[in-house]
């Protein structure tokens, strides 16, 4: 049997949860169900277990719009995190509307009906489940739940010790005064060295090449003094823009001027570690800054883990794996014990879902992506996906909120389906994301496109989107909304004419 909703959520991590919080306070009328594949909610802070642990942005822009985070510190452990997760699902009764062990694998659209309908899998059991709904909502995230990204290395087969990646920590892995060499350079990499350096013999931070790293305290005095004198969410809004603004005009800075701020961040790192420190070396990358995603350190725990002697940096390229340890291109070794492959994620679009709109199968790389949430020619479907230079929830939170914008709009235009078309011929296509992370420029020709101009084009810029998503105009004439035909009801096979609506 087939159970239907208005709105099928999938992925009851920071979005799913988010989205159903928007869904029931906007759309209250609008019945919905979360898909989990996994048996928690939490999502990414549920899956990853290494240590250290940690946001890399700060929790007054991670955290959502409509739930103050209240916690001392602005850059939070995981822990943390997933209980401010968990106890907004629980507060506002959204954990009653997740199916766990529920994972997705194929959506079908039929536009005589104009609804999906979902087959996941039981993770548990291995049986299938339909659903059906109205709206498609995927928060699965961006990358592969199932296995993180590692190269192949020669000689793994050699060493005697344990090989560990993040994605998949063993609860038993004791390193305490053990040799450890982390290959990596990215977040998790300097989450890790600082955190296994209290116990471990050494740990050795092995980079092919240096990313910028910028320290900030754990703790905001700023955001402490507010709350002290403020309401709690007058407190947390005027952080949370205080924050962002702050990002954007470093990254805007990093964009016009980015050797004014290249130096500016290798002044902090030289501060860290001393004049006598191989800045050039080990923390100077061969690219701009924000071409990639800068690394955040809170109150310096990395550089003083290397100025303590309890952790180094080895800036090299890997030779071969030996029995005890790593052969580098210069002829250096590295003793270890145990390797730490922090070698990054697989992307994955929309979770690896089978796509299919009125029988035919839809081929998401071929597709440009709307207001970096909707696909051309694939209705009433939306994405969840946050900004690659600010706080994922940033765009997440504007994203729900244009969701049920655009649920309730065609409920009050009396139409069932939406779908982005590509009228403008003078559109051309760019690659959906400009970054030049391995772990990006490994998965992008999977990736939908992006347009060369709106409504097709991805500002990533909080102050923009909140113009377009939240105050912009629905019917923007790249909108198509139609209605389900009447052979829905009567079986006669017709298909359903465009319709125009008033604009909003």
């Amino acid at each position: 049997m087939t159970e239907h909703v208005d709105v099928l959520i999938v992925g009851a991590g920071l979005s799913g949860i988010g989205a159903g919080f928007h869904l029931q306070t906007n759309c209250p009328g609008k019945t919905y169900a979360i898909l989990e594949g996994r048996e928690a909610i939490g999502g990414t802070w549920d899956l990853f277990r290494y240590p250290g642990i940690r946001s890399d942005s700060d929790m007054y822009t991670l955290g959502y719009s409509f739930k103050p985070w209240r916690e001392a510190k602005a850059i939070a452990d995981g822990s943390s995190i997933l209980n401010y997760v968990r106890e907004t699902a629980r507060e506002n009764g959204i954990d009653k509307k997740i199916r766990f062990n529920h994972k997705v694998v194929r959506a079908e659209w039929c536009s005589k009906d104009a609804r999906w309908t979902v087959t996941a899998e039981r993770t548990d059991t291995k049986e299938p489940v339909t659903f059906s709904c109205s709206f498609l909502f995927m928060c699965s995230g961006y990358y592969d739940y199932d296995a993180g990204y590692t190269p192949e290395f020669p000689g793994t087969e050699k060493f005697k010790g344990r090989i560990v990646h993040p994605q998949e920590w063993p609860s038993d892995l004791d390193y305490k005064g053990k040799r450890v060499v982390v290959i990596g350079s990215g977040a998790t990499a300097v989450t890790l060295v600082p955190s296994m350096a209290d116990e471990a013999a050494h740990v050795t931070m092995l980079q092919r090449t240096p990313t910028y790293i910028v320290s900030r305290p754990a703790i905001d005095s700023v955001a402490d003094w507010l709350r002290r004198n403020l309401p709690a969410k007058l407190a947390y809004t005027l952080v949370r823009w205080k924050n962002v603004l702050l990002g954007m005009y470093f990254f805007q800075m990093a964009r016009r001027k980015p050797e004014r701020v290249k130096n500016f961040i290798l002044e902090g790192v030289r501060k860290e570690l001393g004049p006598d420190y191989d800045i050039a070396k080990h923390f100077t990358p061969p690219y701009n800054p924000w071409e990639q995603r800068l690394c955040l350190v809170p109150n310096s725990d990395l550089f003083e883990a290397l100025k303590a002697g309890r952790a180094s940096v080895a800036t090299d390229q890997i030779e071969t794996f030996a029995e005890d340890g790593i052969k580098l291109r210069s002829g250096e070794e590295l003793a270890a014990d145990i390797i730490v492959t922090a070698t990054g994620l697989n992307l994955k679009v929309l979770g690896g879902l089978e796509l299919f709109v009125d029988g035919k199968p839809v081929e998401l790389s071929k597709t440009l992506n709307y207001k970096g949430m909707m696909y051309s020619d694939v209705p009433n479907l939306a994405s969840a996906f946050g900004y690659t230079n600010a706080s994922w929830t940033l765009k997440c939170d504007l994203t729900c909120e244009y969701v049920c914008r655009l649920i309730n709009y065609m409920d009050t235009h009396g139409v069932d389906q939406v779908t982005p078309r590509r009228h403008d011929s003078s559109v051309t296509e760019e690659p959906w994301i400009d970054f030049s992370s391995g772990y990006v420029q490994r998965s992008l020709a999977k990736f939908p496109k992006q347009g060369s101009k709106k409504p097709w084009k991805l500002h990533q810029n909080y102050a923009l989107d909140i113009l377009a998503l939240r105050y912009g105009t629905i019917d923007d004439g790249v909108l198509e909304f139609t209605r389900a035909s009447d052979g829905a009801a009567t079986g006669k096979d017709s298909k359903p004419a465009p319709v125009s609506v008033a604009a909003e």
